[in-house]
């Protein structure tokens, strides 16, 4: 962070463990499987001299590793369905020669035809499956497109260009293998598998993994020095672990962001999740900034105004969760298609929890499909319960989404999408006034700029939540730096537009236009 600059509140480090959270569902593994891949790999580590400013490095390569499987991931549900299931599975096999082809044959066109089936599993046997190696590569190279926009150094993206190489030189790209390999990823190679294993099946079927590979896909000498401390480097997997401590008690994780940093970090987040899907790609930033502008339209505090943006770059982060065989589904989905559709909703908030810094932000993003209606996802929640920052993304990404080609029809003009919001808005599942500042922001209303409910401005706006939550007027004036002859002034001013006579009345009003925002609480 450059001197000068604000303080986000939030680590680097915290950022990218949140995201290896999608990673894991990705992965088809249970969230927090890459952070315990990283804990053993950190052990290990220990055992094997890794230096003291070589454990931060090591930190961005376990968690980064799986980042590129986005890149491929069109190509892999293309060639084997479910492209979750996919990867999931592979970690039973030792992904070279003969096993290899045998798991990608085995997978090849799942959940289509019998003759696309064999179809699909012919042009791999003939092509001696290059479509796939490309995708390797396509991975590789994304992953470390994701450390440099993270600002991270060579020390990091080098090694990940070597995610699907092994020991013995045969995986991608072809020769790479031995020492050749950056310790931070053979560290890597063993930990992600044994971690999986461990948790399914204990240290003993970890350990007889390790050995199987041992000299074909993992260094024979990390693979000696895992043997000899199994027990004190695996853990017990049921213990629940502190990362949030871990990683403030690591010096080579303190590195912190800036407000601009985290603007930048959480952009390049959003792109990555985009290339789940090729019809979505820019779909989390237009969404993004489309409700930022939205939000300015309707007055919002400039407070409001970045966070709907930072929520909107998140909203869809639990895509990761949802198979792209879902996602680029040409016709209608099934219930249990829909059902886990309806899942990222819940799997955004999730990896959003923590730290607090981002948890705002979560419970934010996660309201981008609630309806006032109550017919919404995940939580079901109706009416007030839905803060105005959360209408605002419900309705901007509903907006362009429907200006966007998905597999199951093509983008809508702004006309016609247009009258769909306003149809939501007679049929009560979106609010008026949210959906008037998308379209405004959209370029499709003409109005002149709006102020806040019953013409609060974004000044009065911050006054009103901090009264109805209780705040004196000289609580308000100390959390405002103003005088608290200006805070009565405001309060004056906000009874007279709203009708209130008393503060119960006018926590009623900030209730009733979503105004008072209980996502967190307020330091008075």
């Amino acid at each position: 962070m450059l001197v000068g600059e604000r303080d986000s509140g939030l680590r680097l480090a915290e950022l990218v463990a949140v995201f290896s959270l999608a990673m894991d569902l990705g992965m088809g593994q249970p969230m927090e499987h890459v952070l315990r891949s990283w804990l053993i790999a950190t052990r290990l580590g220990d055992h094997l001299g890794v230096a003291p400013d070589q454990r931060g490095s090591l930190y961005y390569v376990v968690t980064l590793a799986w980042v590129g499987c986005v890149a491929d991931t069109p190509e892999v549900a293309n060639w084997f369905g479910d492209d979750i299931a996919y990867r999931g599975d592979s970690y039973r096999v030792d992904m070279t020669g003969l096993p290899l082809l045998g798991f990608m044959l085995g997978h090849a066109g799942a959940g289509k035809s019998a003759l696309d089936r064999l179809r699909l599993a012919a042009n791999l046997v003939a092509t001696g499956g290059s479509a796939i190696e490309r995708g390797m590569m396509s991975h590789c190279l994304t992953t470390g497109r994701m450390a440099e926009r993270l600002g991270l150094g060579a020390d990091v993206s080098d090694p990940l260009q070597q995610v699907f190489t092994r020991w013995d030189g045969k995986g991608v790209p072809g020769g790479v293998g031995g020492e050749a390999i950056a310790l931070p990823m053979r560290l890597f190679h063993l930990a992600d598998v044994v971690e999986v294993f461990h948790r399914a099946q204990g240290t003993e079927r970890a350990v007889e993994v390790a050995r199987d590979r041992r000299g074909s896909h993992f260094d024979p000498g990390v693979v000696d020095a895992f043997c000899a401390v199994a027990g004190d480097v695996l853990g017990d997997p049921t213990t629940e672990v502190d990362w949030q401590a871990l990683i403030a008690d690591e010096p080579s994780l303190q590195r912190r962001l800036s407000q601009g940093e985290l603007d930048a970090a959480l952009e390049a987040v959003a792109d990555f999740t985009d290339l789940r899907s090729p019809s979505r790609a820019g779909h989390s930033r237009g969404v993004a900034d489309l409700a930022a502008r939205a939000a300015a339209h309707a007055g919002l505090p400039d407070a409001d105004i970045v966070t709907v943006r930072r929520a909107g770059l998140l909203h869809d982060i639990g895509l990761h969760g949802v198979s792209a065989s879902i996602l680029d589904k040409p016709g209608r989905l099934s219930e249990s298609e829909s059902e886990r559709m309806r899942m990222h909703a819940y799997y955004t908030e999730r990896m959003l929890a923590r730290p607090p810094a981002l948890a705002r932000l979560g419970a934010i993003a996660a309201l981008t499909h609630e309806r006032c209606d109550g017919s919404g996802y995940h939580r079901g929640l109706a009416g007030p319960a839905i803060p105005a920052t959360g209408r605002l993304l419900a309705a901007a990404c509903s907006y362009h989404a429907m200006t966007e080609p998905r597999s199951h029809r093509p983008a809508m003009t702004a006309k016609q999408a247009t009258a769909e919001l306003r149809g939501d808005v007679r049929a009560g599942r979106l609010d008026p006034m949210a959906v008037d500042a998308v379209l405004a922001g959209a370029g499709q209303s003409q109005g002149k700029r709006r102020t806040g409910p019953a013409g609060l401005t974004p000044r009065e706006v911050e006054v009103l939540t901090l009264i109805a939550r209780s705040a004196s007027n000289r609580q308000v004036a100390r959390k405002l730096g103003i005088t608290a002859k200006t805070a009565g002034t405001h309060i004056e001013r906000i009874y007279n537009k709203i009708g209130a006579s008393s503060r119960s009345t006018a926590t009623l009003f900030a209730l009733q236009h979503g105004l008072l925002d209980t996502l967190e609480p307020v330091d008075l």
